[in-house]
């Protein structure tokens, strides 16, 4: 009886199991990116391989990646696609960034991606190493930002869950500002200090002069609330 490789044999056993998932998944994204010709996944696989700490798993899971997605088409469909520059507060790993970057309907100048954490800036700049023009990362407190010198064309925040008093952060942007927010009615996780209970007690906590576009994303554990519009 012929001696068959106990490899191929055992069907149940990962030929690569022994070895750094890392790798491999690095080279999984390097060929979809191939494959997609997208900026984005290629930025990706850039981070899997210079930045294996990286929560990239977290950042990339589907319903954040659903509420990003929801996000940028809003975005597009009430207020169109042009901007100057973009700001985007608690920015994290700039996977909106990189999603506003890689989509051919927007022409944006730039896009700056602040966030609290100074670990997480290298990551962001890996991930969209593709628009390293067009991109900037920051480490900065989002309210100590210069909202009124530079005056950006969109102040976008997707978590405002996290945030203790938004009326005092909307407060330091000039009157006519474009903001686009989120939030959701996730209350038991503990980080989330800030949840709203529904859209009219979000509209009613953040106090837009203007709405462009206020809806809702039902998710399996919790809904997240969006605003378009001007303080």
């Amino acid at each position: 009886m012929p001696a068959y490789n106990s490899r191929i044999m055992d069907a149940t056993q990962p030929c690569y199991a022994d070895e750094d998932w890392h790798e491999h998944a690095f080279d999984l994204t390097r060929g979809i990116a191939v494959y997609c010709r997208s900026p984005l996944v290629k930025g990706l696989s850039r981070v899997i391989a210079k930045h294996p700490e990286a929560d990239i798993g977290n950042a990339f899971n589907h319903k954040q990646v659903a509420c990003k997605m929801w996000a940028r088409d809003s975005l597009f469909e009430r207020v169109g696609g042009v901007f100057g520059e973009i700001w985007i507060v608690g920015g994290w790993y700039g996977v909106l960034a990189a999603m506003l970057l890689d989509d051919p309907r927007f022409k944006i100048g730039l896009i700056e991606n602040s966030d609290i954490d100074p670990a997480v800036g290298e990551i962001a700049e890996t991930l969209n190493h593709a628009h390293e023009e067009r991109f900037r990362a920051v480490t900065a407190d989002m309210y100590r930002l210069d909202y009124v010198g530079r005056r950006p064309d969109l102040v976008v925040n997707t978590s405002c869950e996290h945030i203790p008093d938004i009326r005092s952060w909307l407060s330091l942007m000039p009157k006519g500002t474009r903001v686009l927010l989120q939030s959701n009615n996730y209350f038991a996780e503990p980080t989330h200090i800030a949840c709203v209970a529904c859209l009219d007690a979000f509209g009613e906590l953040a106090g837009l002069s203007h709405i462009d576009f206020a809806g809702e994303l039902p998710m399996k554990k919790y809904t997240r609330y969006m605003l378009i519009g001007r303080v």
